[in-house]
């Protein structure tokens, strides 16, 4: 797995494609897209790791996020039309920073229409684009964290951790509209994914660069495919069971987990995959990596 820098301006999936080919890689996959006038962090999955990607989708995400007051735009950020204008009242830092406060925990977001969300087998963005709006049924979302960094009286910067399927345009929109000037984003950085930070992220220039030394070189940068499950318990097993559990067998393993998914290696640390613990404290195989 890459840890990769995504540039602004380019999609999530023109920056697979290009990496792709610079790994010569058959099967590759992002964990979570980005829209393309944002940035940051953007792993990618090669081979065998791909089959893990949806604990990443699933994972908690951290962003940094320049907001300008008093205009509200199609899309929510900067590439999209204005739609209002409204002009900016005085506001000192401390009435951003309460508002900012209302919109923390579990709440209630409606997905924006420039999203990639289906709706009856279609896109909502290609709708949006279409010039078509249909309703969108609010989903839950927790936030963890929504810290003011700076404020200049027209432009604001903030700092939001939280849960996966939140929607950081919306919610500075609706932090906007609770202002009652309007906002939209100018710029999105995505600074942690899970268990993976911003300080692990290579460049893509680095890439290039590295690249031209060869595979091995670029090989250097790539993270285990357990990495992605750090935070999941594992299990130790004997060659013997190894064999049974990698021919789909459920097996009994002595002082495992009595519930949960577990990670599983052999005895010479080499990963398994993911195991799940069934009611009768059997372990069976739910994702196996092929060696």
């Amino acid at each position: 797995m890459l840890l990769l820098d995504k540039l602004p301006g380019i999609t999530s999936n023109d920056s697979l494609q290009h990496i792709k080919r610079i790994y010569q890689a058959n099967k590759a996959g992002h964990t979570g897209n980005l829209d393309k006038p944002a940035s940051g962090l953007l792993p990618i999955c090669f081979g065998e790791a791909t089959k893990f990607t949806s604990f990443l989708l699933n994972a908690d995400k951290r962003y940094v996020a320049r907001c300008q007051l008093g205009i509200e735009t199609a899309t929510g950020d900067s590439e999209g039309k204005i739609i209002r204008e409204r002009p900016i009242p005085q506001l000192v830092e401390e009435d951003l920073e309460a508002t900012l406060q209302t919109f923390m925990g579990t709440i209630d977001q409606i997905p924006p229409m420039f999203s990639a969300l289906k709706q009856n087998g279609q896109r909502l963005y290609k709708l949006a684009y279409q010039g078509i709006e249909v309703k969108r049924e609010p989903r839950r979302i927790t936030i963890y964290k929504n810290i003011l960094v700076e404020f200049t009286g027209e432009q604001f910067e903030i700092e939001v951790a939280c849960s996966k399927g939140t929607y950081i345009r919306t919610l500075v929109t609706d932090i906007g509209n609770a202002l009652g000037c309007g906002a939209h984003i100018i710029s999105l950085r995505r600074t942690a994914t899970g268990p993976f930070h911003e300080n692990n992220m290579i460049s893509v220039m680095s890439i290039c660069n590295l690249a031209e030394q060869g595979l091995d070189a670029i090989d250097e940068l790539l993270l285990p495919i357990d990495a992605v499950i750090h935070g999941i318990p594992e299990v130790v097993l004997t060659d013997s069971v190894s064999s049974f559990i990698g021919q789909g067998q459920a097996v009994m393993v002595a002082h495992a987990p009595t519930e949960g998914i577990l990670r599983i290696y052999n005895e010479n640390r080499d990963f398994l995959g993911i195991a799940e613990v069934l009611d009768d404290g059997r372990i069976t195989p739910r994702r196996m990596v092929r060696h």
